[in-house]
């Protein structure tokens, strides 16, 4: 991201609301928050891709709905298929539970119906 607000992201996808406002209104704090980020995907060997998918499962993981529609369209921007996202839903049954997995399952089919 840049340093003023924009309404949607370089891949065409909305931003939400509460995260224009909060860059908006803590300027500061939101690009140290970005170049933490960027530092982060900077700081090892793992591609785009990978790192991705691994951010998906992270926000499954903490079972986070709005980070799970996030990380599901950086993955798909990112080029991981349908597959391979759903495929990062499924490992987590065996360490959430299948009403979690259900659950996680349902955001990430949320954004893979509107991306076509």
């Amino acid at each position: 991201m840049n340093k003023s607000a924009k309404s949607s992201k370089r891949d065409g996808t909305k931003l939400p609301s509460r995260y224009l406002q909060f860059q908006k209104s803590y300027p500061l704090v939101f690009r140290a928050y970005d170049m933490l980020g960027t530092a982060t995907a900077g700081a090892g060997p793992l591609d785009p891709k990978t790192r991705a998918l691994v951010k998906l499962g992270i926000a499954i993981g903490g079972q986070m709905e709005g980070a799970v529609h996030s990380h599901t369209r950086r993955a798909l921007a990112a080029g991981c298929t349908a597959a391979e996202i759903r495929h990062v839903v499924l490992l987590a049954t065996t360490t959430l539970g299948f009403p979690s997995m259900m659950k996680c399952l349902s955001w990430v089919d949320d954004v893979l119906k509107d991306a076509g």
